[in-house]
């Protein structure tokens, strides 16, 4: 198309001022300030240009692009972002992709105790930091910090916003100016481009890298020990394995290191005056588990508790992953270091909020009954589930599918499938599953899949196999999703009718 056709296009283009005077644009500036509606209509118009200039032909039937430039349509289009931006942004999604803990979905979701416990927080006024007994200022840590030892066998705890703020502050507050001495295999980066070398900066500390990416050993740890080395990290592998001929070194082989190298540093300094920082051991253990999982098998994770048996001084981990509560950063450990912690600025910086903490509390009081935590925190209750149950909720969605859909649209059957743990935990661990397998008469599985999760209301978020649609029955939750997302099919055929019969 010629430029001096796409400039006559240009000119169909309605001013600024001549939308703002358009009745239903006038009615929403009642709702919204004049300068948010009046930068909708400058967004609207230069979409419309944008999509103007981008055409290589004009089709022979242009009434239609025409229409699209008018200022009746640029109005509508106008409307349409301010009820974008009225509308909840962060809203409920339906998981049938089979990962319990995704991470773009939120990780853990929360059982009904703990939501209660969240909305009585945030609708009321709370002892946040008020010891209501002795009618003193309180501590906001005392509301999760004594189950958080019981649970674990810590003598103190502290919780901050999420999992990469506590490996940030034990490095700035233990090591920073000091060496930190890390394996080459454990400097993993996850989700989100977080890498150990990047916090390692931040911090302050040295990185000291030993051994080899598959293979280290202890000797390795201890030919890098200087006077300057303040910390001995240990990092949880996350979202990868390595498999073969590797070789990595214990918590406890660590413990004995330290404790041999922190003997020799203190006869030193009783005849020397230069202050040489005590030699920790402290382990990144990301998802955190509080108990191990039968489900896993011989690949089920460490406890958190088994770490400090073994000789950390202090171990971090994630509330929202395999711990199924909310999005914070758990450092357990001796009652020194924890203290030292707590009176770190970044502590303050970093801390939760009450609901956080509400959330948090709640959920570490359902651990005091491993089969109550393993029957009510979602995350456990999904990673846990036996397979006939599994397969239970495949064929209750069969059933509401079946029923709202007329026949020969869909062949559905349920078969076997493997899920997944998710949010950087267990990533090699398959978790044996079944899904509800729909394969298309009409339509296909990827334009069904887009519509389900950028159309219909809920969105719903499946995966695709060979071009079925896969629902996976372990991450769905309740018989409200069976209906949902029934309601979603037929939602995509009655879209698919209207499209054919348009053109």
């Amino acid at each position: 198309m010629s430029q001096a056709r796409k400039n006559e296009l240009l000119r169909e283009l309605p001013q600024v001022e001549e939308v703002l005077k358009h009745p239903d644009i006038v009615a929403l500036k009642e709702q919204l300030p004049h300068t948010l509606v009046a930068d909708f209509v400058r967004e609207a118009i230069q979409e419309a240009r944008e999509s103007i200039l981008r055409l290589r032909t004009l089709p022979d039937d242009n009434s239609a692009l025409v229409a699209q430039l008018s200022c009746e349509a640029i109005a509508l289009k106008t409307q349409q972002k301010a009820q974008a931006l009225q509308a909840p942004s962060l809203r409920k999604v339906i998981n049938v992709s089979g990962i319990v803990l995704h991470t773009n979905l939120g990780r853990s979701v929360f059982s009904e105790g703990v939501a209660k416990a969240v909305l009585e927080a945030a609708t009321n006024y709370t002892n946040l930091e008020f010891n209501a007994t002795t009618q003193t200022r309180g501590s906001r840590h005392d509301h999760y910090e004594r189950l958080l030892c019981a649970l674990t066998g810590a003598e103190a705890a502290l919780a901050v916003n999420n999992n990469a703020a506590a490996v940030m502050m034990v490095l700035q507050h233990f090591a920073s100016g000091y060496e930190a001495i890390v394996s080459r295999g454990e400097l993993v980066e996850i989700g989100g481009s977080f890498r150990v070398p990047d916090i390692m900066r931040l911090s302050h500390a040295e990185m000291i890298e030993v051994g080899t990416t598959n293979r280290t050993r202890l000797s390795d740890y201890e030919g890098a020990i200087t006077p300057q080395t303040a910390l001995l990290l240990k990092v949880h592998p996350s979202n990868y394995r390595m498999v073969g001929f590797t070789e990595t070194v214990t918590i406890a082989s660590l413990r004995e290191l330290a404790d041999t190298v922190n003997e020799q540093r203190l006869a030193a300094t009783r005849d020397a005056s230069a202050q040489v920082p005590p030699l920790l051991v402290y382990e990144d253990q990301g998802s955190g588990a509080l108990f191990t999982l039968d489900c896993f098998g011989d690949d089920a994770e460490q406890s958190v508790a088994e770490s400090l048996k073994r000789g950390s001084d202090l171990v971090s981990f994630s509330g929202d992953k395999l711990l199924g509560g909310p999005q914070a950063g758990i450092i357990v450990g001796s009652r020194k270091h924890i203290d030292a912690l707590k009176k770190n600025p970044l502590a303050r910086a970093l801390r939760l909020d009450k609901m956080a903490i509400a959330a948090l509390e709640a959920t570490l009081r359902l651990y005091l009954d491993k089969d109550r935590a393993l029957r009510e925190i979602p995350t456990l209750r999904m990673l846990s589930m036996p397979l006939d149950e599994v397969r239970e909720h495949a064929l209750r969605l069969q059933d509401s599918i079946e029923a709202a859909l007329p026949k020969g649209l869909v062949e559905l059957s349920v078969v076997e499938e493997s899920a997944l743990a998710g949010g950087g935990a267990l990533p090699t661990n398959n978790l044996a599953s079944y899904a509800l397998c729909i394969r298309f008469k009409q339509g296909d599985a990827m334009t069904c899949a887009t519509y389900l999760s950028a159309q219909h209301p809920v969105p719903i978020i499946a995966r695709i196999k060979k071009e079925t649609l896969l629902c996976d029955g372990r991450t769905l939750l309740s018989s409200e999703e069976y209906e949902e997302i029934a309601r979603g099919l037929k939602g995509y055929f009655e879209n698919l009718a209207t499209r054919a019969q348009k053109g």
